[in-house]
């Protein structure tokens, strides 16, 4: 009897093991295939705090949480789904799905240099000044708006996730690409609201003469003036405050550059990538080479981040060349081919419809 207890305590502290294993190779799994998404969640985190732009700065943080809700319910109940349904039934489609998504990074990324060049963003503005008299509409606008934007995104970023965990179990898949899903998106979410409150932050502590008293929680004998302590803190804390304010705009500034950069390189070296599959691996040696070659020219401590930078570089400047010429098929050929279909659509019939 007490040998069969052992047999099976043995046998509970093996499976045990063997949990606590796919705990750890779900860990890694996930670790690894959020890493390769990373570009993309740059962006993501570069472009959520526009949506939270121009209101009260009470609705800042409910607005920012109603899209992350959004973002969840993209990830979770929609991409998750039918990246599983996807991987059992068509894995072969993953390939050129990951190379539509990185089409479309790259020539979102060619639109805003384009942008940069020539701007034309000033169409928009009539829409948007019709909606400042309703804020409630307005805010909901701007929230559809930023969870579409999000499924986008985030199909890029399950699309990534689940080509590199596609030799994996389907039940692997599920967990890596539920906890990618919602851990990017805490991630994200949260670094977008401390961004977004940072510069109330600022003026906070720019105006805050006793910080002592109300942010250490110190009770202080005498009311009034400011004591030792509140002046010997605000000395630091007033300068951090303005210098939050006046900084933040020029954080989010370069935080847009460094996510239309970060769109560039992931969508063009996912195209790249992609065209390996194929076997059209020409480019990718090419790339590969030259970023190996620039490695080589720095210092050994720098190598390595030489050649990383230098592979970004040459993604990122085919990721425009991709772009640009997404740009011209969208303007020139798949703009004009939709308007002429609709509007031959909303033509009637010679006869008005009826037969004769």
């Amino acid at each position: 009897m007490a040998s069969g207890l052992f047999a099976l305590l043995d046998d509970v502290a093996g499976i045990a093991k063997i949990a606590a294993s796919s705990v750890d190779d779900v860990v890694a799994q996930a670790g690894k295939a959020g890493a390769k998404a990373a570009g993309v969640v740059i962006d993501d985190a570069a472009v959520t705090p526009r949506y939270a732009v121009g209101f009260a700065a009470a609705r800042e943080l409910p607005i920012i949480w109603r899209i992350a809700l959004g973002s969840l319910r993209n990830k979770l109940l929609i991409l998750l789904p039918g990246a599983l349904v996807l991987a059992l039934v068509a894995p072969w489609a993953i390939t050129p799905l990951l190379m539509a998504g990185g089409v479309f990074l790259c020539f979102e990324g060619a639109e805003k240099l384009l942008e940069l060049v020539v701007p034309h963003g000033a169409h928009g503005e009539g829409k948007a000044g019709e909606a400042i008299g309703d804020p409630a509409a307005l805010e909901q606008q701007k929230i559809a708006g930023a969870v579409k934007t999000d499924f986008i995104l985030s199909a890029e970023i399950m699309a990534i996730t689940l080509a590199g965990v596609a030799d994996q179990s389907f039940w692997m898949k599920a967990v890596v690409l539920a906890i990618v899903g919602i851990g990017i998106t805490v991630a994200v979410y949260g670094v977008v609201a401390l961004i977004v409150k940072a510069d109330d932050a600022g003026m906070a502590l720019a105006a805050n003469q006793r910080p002592a008293t109300s942010l250490l929680g110190l009770r202080r004998l005498e009311a009034g003036e400011a004591g030792a302590l509140d002046r010997a803190l605000s000395w630091l804390t007033q300068p951090l405050g303005r210098g939050l304010v006046v900084a933040m705009p020029h954080f989010l500034s370069l935080l847009g550059v460094v996510g239309t950069a970060a769109m560039l390189w992931v969508g063009g070296g996912i195209i790249i990538h992609g065209l390996e599959e194929y076997g059209l691996s020409g480019l990718g040696h090419g790339v590969h080479d030259l970023a190996v070659a620039a490695g080589r020219a720095l210092p050994a401590a720098l190598a390595g981040a030489g050649q990383w930078l230098a592979g970004a570089a040459l993604a990122a400047v085919f990721g425009v060349i991709v772009g640009g010429l997404a740009i011209v098929a969208m303007h020139w050929l798949v703009g004009p081919a939709v308007r002429l279909f609709r509007k031959s659509v909303g033509k009637p019939l010679p006869d008005g419809g009826h037969g004769s």
